[in-house]
């Protein structure tokens, strides 16, 4: 059997619902956070998407992330394809919406207060836990903000069924209960421009 064109993966439930309804058809794995689920070859052409931390008090949630260079937790730079960039690009402008191309920084835990400092002045624009692992000739991201120095998210949400567990994180499940899907929405709805690519 062939293996699939694009893969798209995703790392939550949420953002994999997003994709299978913008997407009904396509190759789309879950992959868990900071890719702790998959074992699966995802073939040549990958698109990661879903959320991402905002790391410059400049862009609000909602602001949607497509960028050119991703940092690995190794510290090595990953390139992303540009005819994906420029393809999800011409997307996210037909539905209204002007990306970000600013550089994409993989962690592996949630990054908060300093740290989201140091990273912006540093030159990057948000913060994901999965697109720099990714190994694949071909690679783009699109990512849209969710948390924002602002309004961060406890560092505890990096394992979700124990932060749930406790009273103090409530008003933030509720807040993201409200926020993350509309926000997976949008990503799902651009990456759907990669499904077409040869």
């Amino acid at each position: 059997m062939d293996p699939p064109k694009v893969t798209f993966v995703a790392a939550t439930a949420l953002e994999c619902k997003a994709l299978r309804r913008e997407l009904p058809g396509a190759h789309i794995i879950q992959t868990g956070i900071a890719l702790e689920q998959t074992q699966d070859v995802l073939g040549p052409t990958v698109v990661s998407c879903g959320l991402a931390g905002g790391l410059r008090a400049d862009l609000p949630a909602g602001t949607l992330l497509i960028p050119r260079e991703v940092r690995r937790p190794s510290g090595e730079t990953l390139c992303c394809d540009e005819e994906l960039v420029e393809l999800l690009t011409s997307r996210a402008r037909a539905l209204g919406v002007e990306p970000i191309f600013d550089p994409l920084v993989t962690s592996s835990e949630i990054v908060n207060g300093s740290a989201r400092t140091q990273w912006a002045g540093r030159g990057y624009a948000g913060v994901d836990m999965e697109t720099g692992l990714l190994d694949a000739p071909r690679v783009a991201a699109v990512r849209v903000v969710l948390d924002t120095p602002q309004r961060e998210i406890s560092a505890e949400w990096r394992r979700p069924l124990i932060a749930i567990l406790k009273p103090w994180n409530w008003s933030q499940a509720l807040w993201m209960a409200r926020e993350a899907p509309k926000s997976a929405a949008l990503a799902a709805r651009v990456a759907a421009a990669a499904q077409g690519i040869a």
